[in-house]
């Protein structure tokens, strides 16, 4: 079941945040790496900045995230995770189709460079890397990122929005 997440999940959100961010440890540029890769106050930081929650839900446990960012004129899928034991089940894919369900605005979605796999999903599920210069521009004005995770990044938009509704 996918349901909206609230104060009450802060601690289950960042314990697949920091779960399913393992894969990234030896992928990103190291200085871009910590443990825990999210703490609780940066969490905490991001849920006040609007970043809104849905968890994918198995019994009585939350399995995995995806944080909704509405910012200008385009929504911003932020922090999206599945714990490790759940990976490869769809769960990704369910909780994308919620978050695209809860907006209308253009979806943007950026990622590491090096993540190969989070790439490969969103491409599998609509969305298309921009230009290089599409990325700068775009991470300029939708996120606040340093320069140095900007070079290590890359944006994807949604490939046509019209289709959601």
């Amino acid at each position: 079941m996918i349901r909206s997440c609230t104060n009450h999940d802060l601690l289950e959100i960042y314990t697949i945040i920091n779960d399913a961010a393992h894969a990234y440890r030896g992928v990103i540029p190291s200085d871009r790496w910590k443990d825990p890769y999210m703490p609780v106050d940066e969490l905490r930081d991001e849920i006040a900045a609007g970043v809104r929650f849905w968890g994918y839900q198995l019994g009585n446990q939350l399995i995995g995230v995806m944080g909704l960012q509405e910012v200008l004129d385009a929504a911003l899928i932020r922090h999206a995770y599945v714990r490790t034991a759940y990976r490869n089940q769809g769960i990704g894919g369910q909780l994308l189709a919620e978050l695209r369900a809860q907006t209308e605005r253009p979806l943007l979605v950026g990622t590491w460079a090096a993540a190969r796999w989070a790439i490969r999903f969103y491409e599998k599920h609509g969305f298309h890397l921009v230009s290089e210069r599409a990325k700068n521009r775009l991470l300029d004005k939708y996120w606040s990122v340093s320069s140095p995770q900007v070079e290590a990044s890359v944006v994807l938009a949604e490939s046509s929005p019209g289709h959601r509704k």
